[in-house]
């Protein structure tokens, strides 16, 4: 996996990100591939916040995954930062080649560079997989997560 390149994201990124988004059952229901300006604006948003990684796994200049990476200062434990990781995707052929190992490794590299104590992250309940793969990287489902729609 030598000619992989895991880079920000730009502009031209964004329908290939969203395709990604929108390619499983979850995805397929909430995202809107054919609808680019909601992605847009928001990615205008991310990229001037500091605290804001949203990066893409390039492999012969093509988009194979995705994450986004948020730091987050507080003041529990004892003013700890933390980073919150989002938006986990890999492209439909390149899933089991590693690749999502490879991403989850870099935004834990990149959240101990930014001086972070903790790294989190939620999953669906559904995605069994998922749990399965985050639990095999040293994560620990150690909390209930809740969320209300606004």
């Amino acid at each position: 996996m030598g000619d992989l390149e895991i880079r920000p994201t730009t502009a031209r990124d964004i329908a290939a990100v969203v395709a990604m988004l929108a390619d499983d059952p979850l995805g397929a229901q909430r995202e809107s591939p054919d609808d680019l300006g909601p992605y847009i604006a928001a990615f205008e948003r991310l990229r001037t916040e500091p605290n804001q990684h949203l990066v893409v796994a390039v492999r012969e200049d093509r988009v194979v995954g995705t994450l986004q990476l948020t730091i987050v200062p507080g003041l529990s434990r004892r003013g700890a930062t933390r980073s919150i990781i989002e938006g986990v995707r890999v492209h439909g052929d390149e899933r089991g080649s590693g690749l999502g190992t490879r991403l989850i490794e870099w935004a834990i590299d990149e959240s101990r560079r930014q001086g972070c104590h903790l790294v989190q992250l939620t999953s669906d309940r559904t995605r069994t997989d998922a749990h399965r793969f985050y639990e095999r990287l040293g994560f620990s489902a150690s909390h209930t997560g809740f969320k209300l729609q606004l």
